[in-house]
């Protein structure tokens, strides 16, 4: 059985990245399936978001699981290749910047299926970084372009990608932001009461930031610093409390308030009222943008330089110092203008939908 629209999904960021373009498809009376890799599966990080979400369950779960990168790679072509091969695909949808992004374009590639990459454009010139390869090597293959602000169009251009390619929708994630930020403020009334009414909001899983245990102490003791003048809330993944373990780290002892993980919904409404974001998630960096929270990026660099330029992001990188002034800075009250970048209106899902039925993909 064949089907125009095939979506490949494989951690949870694809999830808010795909529901906009789906629903968008599905208002066009567009056939389409979604497979999820299970690059990055746990039930209890993954199917709370396909439900808050009002995504559909995947039609197939390749489950590949954990590895090393070539390995994970490796699963996820060899499962990718079945999928298309039995479906027949007019396209591929692939999005971001994630294993399961690069390993469903080389196949498609290969199988003379088009490849339509959603956030396409972005870079960071680090190749240390594996999401950096894997957005280079998508972008070469992929036919159609879908970039989130200008500066994408910009690379892209300076790479030699035909300027018919490339299309400057905005970002699907704000879409999905937009049109849940009812709901998660809803979630706010029962959240307030267990919170401190001034606080700062944690997320750190890059493994240049929590593997390494130099990196993650000196981190950690500049939270605990932080932490002293404003409380901090840091929803953790169970990995990287297991890296504080190992360090001795006592969260009885600790000014940091560790959470569980949390649903998209529960997370956006932490993140609107947050005095300040401390993170190291490119998604995290938009999502505040957007709602003009200010930002601190602990990274040498960001793919999302618009955040920088326009919001309300700050490049900390590991700096410890920098990272306590500028963090006890905003505590103080002192922030800086933002703005929301051009495009970032809740509708590139719908632009996407457009251009890919006019294309006759």
């Amino acid at each position: 059985m064949s089907v125009p629209y095939l979506h490949l999904v494989g951690a949870r960021p694809n999830f808010m990245k795909v529901a906009p373009v789906h629903r968008a498809l599905a208002a066009l009376g567009q056939p389409q399936m979604i497979v999820h890799t299970g690059q990055h599966y746990d039930p209890n990080m993954s199917d709370v978001f396909f439900d808050e979400l009002g995504l559909p369950r995947p039609d197939v779960n390749l489950e590949v699981g954990s590895g090393s990168h070539a390995a994970q790679t490796a699963r996820i072509m060899t499962g990718v290749e079945g999928v298309v091969l039995d479906r027949r695909p007019k396209a591929l949808i692939v999005y971001g910047d994630v294993n399961s992004t690069v390993a469903g374009a080389l196949v498609c590639a290969k199988l003379g299926v088009p490849v339509v990459h959603v956030e396409a454009g972005l870079r960071s010139f680090d190749r240390t970084m594996p999401e950096e390869i894997n957005r280079i090597v998508t972008d070469r293959l992929a036919d159609v372009l879908y970039t989130p602000s200008e500066d994408g169009d910009r690379h892209l251009l300076a790479e030699g990608v035909p300027k018919e390619k490339i299309v400057c929708v905005g970002n699907v994630m704000i879409d999905t932001l937009a049109r849940l930020r009812p709901a998660a403020l809803a979630r706010w009334a029962a959240l307030a009461p267990t919170l401190p009414p001034r606080y700062g909001l944690v997320t750190l899983h890059r493994p240049s930031n929590v593997d390494d245990p130099v990196v993650l102490r000196s981190l950690m003791a500049a939270l605990e610093q932080i932490g002293q003048a404003l409380p901090l809330l840091f929803p953790m993944h169970p990995r990287t409390r297991a890296r504080l373990a190992d360090l001795g780290w006592r969260e009885e002892e600790s000014a940091v308030r560790i959470l569980e993980p949390q649903g998209y919904l529960a997370f956006l409404a932490l993140e609107e009222h947050a005095v300040l974001v401390l993170t190291d998630s490119g998604g995290v960096q938009e999502e505040t943008t957007y709602l003009k929270v200010p930002c601190l990026t602990i990274r040498e660099n960001t793919e999302r330089p618009v955040t920088v330029t326009m919001g309300s992001n700050v490049l900390v990188g590991h700096d410890r110092a920098r990272l306590v002034a500028e963090a006890l800075r905003i505590a103080g009250g002192s922030t800086r203008p933002s703005e929301v970048p051009p495009l970032w209106d809740g509708s590139a899902g719908d632009r996407i939908a457009r251009d890919l039925v006019q294309r006759g993909f």
